[in-house]
């Protein structure tokens, strides 16, 4: 991909209205309290399989429940999502303290080392070998999540998700989990229509 086509496609998501995903993506810090630390996670699992869209709804249904002392079950009916949410929300204190362990300079929240995060994120209840990048950039760390839309569409251009995320924000000066987004969003959107790149 060219890095015309790129800011095409990112001009064209900022007309659609989704400027604000733009924005949030080139402003992503890790989480400084326990709460947004346990929200990203518990996003992360309800956007798992799902549409961005539908994930959104059943979230707004699942925050409040959880912090109201409920379990995630009493709104929502999937089993292993549910029980992956209240297991770690109920160990959101100890899973914080450890995810403060893997960085340095409290203040500005350094990264160690991000390969060793994104290995322990594999460890979290419900996130897999390609969940653990969307949660890892959630949390913070610049990468790419190399979901099937996105791996598509690094195939067509005949190499792999991270580097050409890594390219297009060398090329673009955007953030790697801008780009990242940028692309995902396009696909969502019908703007590279990634079933037909083969």
């Amino acid at each position: 991909m060219k890095i015309q086509e790129y800011s095409s496609l990112r001009e064209g998501i900022i007309s659609a209205g989704y400027a604000e995903e733009i924005d949030w993506a080139q402003s992503l810090k890790p989480p400084v309290d326990v709460n947004t630390f346990a929200g990203e996670y518990i996003w992360v699992v309800l956007n798992s399989g799902m549409k961005n869209q539908v994930a959104r709804g059943i979230a707004n249904k699942v925050y409040p429940a959880i912090e109201a002392g409920q379990s995630a079950s009493t709104v929502f009916r999937h089993k292993a999502k549910c029980a992956a949410i209240d297991s770690f929300w109920g160990k959101r204190e100890a899973l914080f303290a450890e995810f403060l362990s893997l960085t340095t300079d409290a203040g500005r929240f350094g990264f160690t080392d991000p390969k060793l995060l994104r290995q322990r994120l594999g460890c979290a209840p419900s996130i897999g070998k390609i969940v653990r990048w969307h949660l890892a950039k959630n949390w913070g760390v610049d990468c790419a999540k190399p979901d099937r839309h996105l791996e598509r569409i690094a195939a067509h251009y005949k190499t792999d998700t991270h580097t050409l995320c890594e390219r297009l924000a060398k090329e673009s000066g955007d953030r790697i989990a801008t780009v990242d987004l940028v692309l995902w969003r396009a696909s969502n959107l019908g703007l590279i229509k990634t079933r037909e790149l083969g």
